[in-house]
């Protein structure tokens, strides 16, 4: 399949890695995006070895590193500050670090910038109302009351995504854990050259994002799934944090801009059955939202675009391609969905109580297979 006329729903980090690995193979692109600004939070993501090898496969590396924080450990602490494991990362790329923090930001600006010189066209504040396939193409309509033919349709729209519920209106739906996560900017702190992981049953963690720049993550109980108002965010995320570990309070005090509090219920979703149907597939959070105990939501998304524009690249039926991309992928994200579950439901009791330590290197054993 060459030439291909693509649509990718969703202008996210998975659309965006999408639109450029398939841009450089020389499909015509087309992303959609709901949100008429496009904008993200400002907080920060971690992105690891395999993530690191992805962008490189992307072309993207140097960009990506110039905009980010590179490290090759994970430390981890016991509640009471005491470091118990500095953990060496997979480093998948020769000269390049094992790990890297970056803001959302300023990751966006990467990949929206990298989607555009690929050649992507990006429609903000559109939507799909219809997707009709008649077995050689996709007519879609748009809310913008337009309608266009497509060769191929990918649904990068997230965990609430509309185009599964269009596709596969019996999958299952988003669940919420039992869990929150709240995160906040700080000036770095000296000496924190590595994500650093606080175990227990509020989990923090600190993350480098830039030289001056790096983030705190904070992974609450929140029986009912309670709704906070933006006002008083601060002083609520501060009261979650009383109690920890010295360096960990001295952060806390710092918290002090509602504004600044991201706030999420954790949510999980995995689709056991087909993803994709007739010429329309999904990938990312669409099809196997994690939570963030592990890091790698992103990461998974990220390696979806590169196998399906391989599989896209190499079959000679959407039909044919849809499937090995979901082979391909199936077992490695959904232990993904399942190891990070299994650290929020420790955290909670619903569980045995899992070592951050030795889940953390279990994980890095097994993304570090090629995908």
């Amino acid at each position: 399949m060459k030439n291909q006329n693509i649509l990718i729903i969703g202008g996210g980090i998975g659309g965006l890695t999408s639109a450029i690995a398939l841009g450089r193979d020389g499909h015509r692109i087309t992303i959609v995006e709901k949100d008429p600004d496009w904008a993200v939070y400002g907080v920060g993501i971690i992105q690891q070895g395999n993530v690191v090898r992805a962008v490189k496969e992307l072309g993207i590396i140097d960009d990506y590193l110039d905009a980010g924080f590179g490290f090759d450990f994970v430390e981890v602490f016991i509640p009471s500050g005491q470091k118990v494991a500095r953990i060496p990362s997979p480093k998948l790329v020769d000269g390049y670090p094992s790990n890297v923090g970056i803001g959302r930001r300023a990751l966006h600006t990467v990949l929206g910038q990298r989607a555009k010189a690929a050649g992507a066209e990006v429609r903000l504040g559109v939507t799909v109302e219809a997707l009709e396939d008649d077995g050689t193409s996709v007519t879609v309509q748009f809310s913008d009351g337009t309608t266009e033919r497509f060769d191929i349709v990918i649904g990068a729209d997230g965990l609430y995504s509309r185009t599964r519920g269009q596709l596969f209106p019996d999958a299952p739906q988003p669940e919420f854990t039992g869990q929150s996560v709240w995160r906040y900017n700080f000036p770095r702190t000296e000496g924190l050259d590595c994500l650093q992981a606080y175990e227990g049953k509020i989990g923090v963690g600190l993350v480098p994002l830039a030289s001056d720049l790096m983030y705190m993550f904070v992974t609450t109980p929140e029986p009912g799934n309670p709704r906070y108002p933006v006002e008083g965010l601060a002083a609520e995320m501060r009261r979650k944090l009383v109690g920890m570990s010295p360096a960990i309070s001295a952060l806390a005090d710092q918290i002090r801009d509602d504004a600044s509090v991201v706030y999420k219920p954790l949510e999980v979703l995995f689709v056991p059955g087909a993803w994709h149907k007739g010429r329309t597939v999904l990938l990312g959070d669409a099809v196997h939202a994690t939570t963030p105990h592990l890091g790698q939501g992103a990461g998974m998304a990220i390696e979806d675009s590169l196998v399906l524009a391989e599989e896209i690249g190499r079959a000679e039926t959407p039909d044919a391609a849809f499937a090995a991309f979901q082979s391909r992928r199936f077992d490695r994200c959904k232990y993904i969905v399942e190891a990070s579950l299994a650290l929020c439901h420790g955290q909670l009791g619903l569980g045995p109580l899992i070592e951050q330590a030795t889940a953390t290197k279990e994980m890095f054993e097994r993304v570090a297979q090629p995908i």
